[in-house]
């Protein structure tokens, strides 16, 4: 968003806009609330949280515009392991603690070349509620099936071994510690080493481009309007060029303002968020992939629609 920022105010040097980086869950909870003109979010609004929001804009729907696609890297720590694989029912075990040493047999089966030490496992997960966390725990339950009987949650489900807050505190953990294992946005992995996931009958590096590729894959939302473009995300996929565990941030806007400024502030912000301009320049600074342009033209309908009162 910085990013974003700096490049639009240059741009259009007249301008400000101000963001507050305060975590998913609190972004929809001021936006619900009237008390910004949009949101980011890593997860969509659900449930009464829609109904919420046409209230809050003037009658009309909140809007969901993905612009922002990144892996969870699944990062760890363990001396003279450089790279790991794991399936889905091994890694949800992992996370449960219900694997507790880094040579049990499950991690030896998805790592048959590999001399694992018995080494006790020690996993990190975020101490706060977190889009990262929902993202995180929603592709467990899919892709796991009963090995992770959990609700998908921003709050992590499970007695934590070891908890930090936000993505650099789950990575100063692990990288501080012998045998750790922990999940972050794949901006903050630095120098520690990550797994690989298994799809189908293989195992998938974490990269960004690969994890570009589900939005193109994963079906819209049911339910929403025409211009609301929130996606069920295929974590069940079996495509060896599609990493499954993904972030995708969304901006959440009204289709609604009730001050033609604020409509066009933010159909004028997220035009460019949206552009190839904007998206090269994520990219550059952050570790995404660049939108593909086929999704940014299916999403410029959406922001052209943006106005004040319906109009």
């Amino acid at each position: 968003m910085q990013v974003w920022m700096a490049g639009y105010m240059t741009v259009c040097s007249d301008t400000q806009v101000f963001y507050d980086v305060i975590g998913s869950g609190g972004g929809r909870s001021k936006f619900l609330d009237g008390a910004v003109e949009f949101a980011g979010s890593d997860a969509p609004l659900e449930g009464t949280e829609q109904q919420w929001a046409q209230e809050r804009c003037n009658g009309a729907p909140a809007i969901h515009l993905p612009s922002y696609v990144v892996p969870i890297a699944v990062i760890f720590r363990l001396r003279g392991v450089d790279s790991v694989n794991l399936s889905p029912h091994t890694l949800a075990h992992v996370f449960a603690g219900e694997i507790s040493h880094w040579d049990d047999p499950a991690i030896t089966a998805d790592n048959p070349d590999l001399d694992l030490p018995h080494q006790r496992i020690t996993p990190v997960n975020r101490s706060d509620e977190s889009g990262t966390t929902e993202n995180f725990t929603t592709y467990l339950s899919q892709a796991a099936g009963q090995a992770w009987p959990h609700e998908p949650s921003g709050q992590w489900p499970v007695q934590p071994v070891e908890a930090a807050q936000g993505n650099s505190g789950i990575a100063e953990a692990v990288e501080g510690g012998e045998g750790t294992i922990g999940y972050v946005e794949a901006s903050h992995v630095g120098e520690l080493s990550t797994a690989r996931i298994g799809v189908g009958e293989t195992f998938v590096e974490v990269s960004a481009e690969s994890a570009a590729k589900i939005l193109n894959s994963s079906p819209e939302r049911e339910g929403g309007s025409e211009y609301d473009h929130a996606v069920n995300v295929d974590y069940r996929t079996d495509d060896p060029d599609i990493y499954p565990i993904v972030l995708i941030s969304y901006e959440i806007a009204c289709l609604s303002y009730e001050k033609p400024v604020d409509a066009r502030g933010v159909k004028a912000f997220l035009s460019y968020i949206l552009s190839a301009e904007g998206q090269q320049a994520a990219a550059e600074e952050a570790g995404s992939a660049p939108l593909s342009a086929e999704i940014l033209a299916k999403l410029a309908p959406a922001v052209r629609a943006i106005d004040s009162n319906g109009e």
